[in-house]
């Protein structure tokens, strides 16, 4: 059995009820529900949430919402991995045969089916515990500067000044989309960003991490755009 978990908690503070917020036409929450149901990989698509009308809006679109989430794993400090872990506790209790879980976050409203498809072949090919897309960073991070106490700059790796930026090794970083994995690998907490996993990378526009009223606007800016053709 696969199962999509989408974790939609109530207390957004910086964007109030974020992950029910219309986007583009719809609670921003059914677009990870749409795209999870469109790819053809679930038995069952799961909210894991401590709001009722996340979960009434979650249903609404086609996800289940069988259990509320505990007070200790919906405050800005519960992780990801610690909300999966309540989850497969919860599908221990019911005796599901789960084979492999996809964490997809709430507000992704530029998630695909395709790439969940895609990830899941790497993740099933390739041995892996994990697979979540990855896009490159649009600069060298070797040449990344900082700022010092005094108000001036400084580059972390000074070495590289006059390296050319096709000669530097390129970086990447998590998309913050979702994250397919392996159970026993989210049981044993095994780490995530190391080898145990692969990557799918996804091009740089794709990736909106949406986490202020800014981010929100760029977010639909960058809809529009996309819609328009």
């Amino acid at each position: 059995m696969r199962i999509a978990l989408i974790p939609a908690r109530g207390g957004s503070k910086r964007i109030p009820r974020k992950n029910i917020r219309p986007f583009a036409g719809r609670p921003v929450i059914a677009w990870s529900i749409t795209a999870a149901a469109e790819s053809g990989l679930f038995d069952r698509i799961v909210c894991s949430t401590d709001d009722e009308e996340i979960a009434q809006v979650a249903q609404a679109w086609g996800a289940e919402a069988p259990f509320r989430r505990p007070p200790e794993l919906s405050d800005d400090h519960a992780t990801t991995l610690a909300v999966v872990q309540h989850f497969l506790g919860w599908a221990n209790a019911e005796q599901l045969p789960l084979d492999a879980l996809c964490c997809i976050y709430p507000a992704s409203p530029f998630v695909t089916a395709e790439a969940l498809r895609a990830a899941y072949e790497q993740l099933a090919s390739s041995g892996a515990q994990y697979c979540f897309p990855v896009a490159r960073f649009p600069a060298p991070i070797q040449r990344a500067i900082r700022r010092t106490a005094d108000g001036r700059l400084e580059m972390f790796q000074p070495e590289n000044f006059n390296v050319r930026s096709q000669d530097l090794e390129p970086a990447f970083f998590d998309a913050g989309q979702f994250y397919w994995g392996r159970p026993d690998a989210y049981r044993a907490g095994l780490r995530m960003f190391g080898p145990d996993s692969v990557p799918l990378e996804i091009p740089l526009w794709r990736c909106v991490d949406i986490d202020t009223p800014d981010d929100w606007d760029r977010a639909e800016k960058l809809w529009r755009v996309v819609a328009s053709g």
